[in-house]
């Protein structure tokens, strides 16, 4: 795992503050991307009477749908067919992203992380009303792959057809996906 460019860098794109990166290379298990994953600290606010809707409203706006309110896998899997999104609803939870080996984040309410195909997650813990909202750019519909090294080379080359999102999914076009995709 590495940090990927943002906010402080001084040759390059400054995210908005509030945003962290994270680059996970293949682990010979699970792909990964070198792209990066991207963590938004409070970018939505959940609504009081529905809590989803304004995830689901935002993230429809800039093209992410296809959209659904769960919790996340408690397993490490990947989506090698599609990027996604996934709005903290409510509750707060530690995830593994990338693999087994991979980097442990905390997420809150109102967080928004943005998940490159292929790159690995799962729950670790969560307190009892946690919930996300999940959505694809496009309203992709999404595969899900357990951590199979059998299926990693089909894995690899499905996610190299992945095209880019048109828009990121909380701030549109001129959002940071678009620059930190790039």
């Amino acid at each position: 795992m590495a940090q990927a460019k943002g906010y402080g860098d001084p040759k390059g794109y400054n995210a908005p503050l509030g945003t962290e990166t994270y680059v996970f290379q293949s682990n010979g298990i699970v792909p990964n991307s070198p792209l990066p994953l991207i963590v938004r600290r409070g970018a939505v606010s959940p609504a009081q009477d529905n809590p989803a809707k304004a995830f689901k409203a935002t993230f429809a706006k800039n093209g992410w749908t296809n959209a659904w309110m769960d919790t996340i896998h408690d397993y490490q899997h990947y989506h090698p067919n599609t990027h996604e999104v996934l709005g903290v609803v409510s509750g707060s939870a530690s995830v593994r992203f990338g693999g087994e080996d991979g980097e442990l984040v905390a997420v809150s309410a109102g967080d928004v992380v943005v998940i490159p195909a292929g790159v690995a997650h799962a729950l670790i813990n969560a307190s009892d009303d946690f919930a996300v909202v999940g959505a694809y750019p496009d309203g992709r519909s999404y595969d899900t792959i357990r951590d199979d090294p059998g299926a990693l080379a089909s894995s690899q080359q499905r996610i190299g057809q992945v095209p880019l999102p048109d828009s990121d999914p909380v701030d549109g076009a001129e959002g940071p996906l678009a620059k930190l995709w790039s």
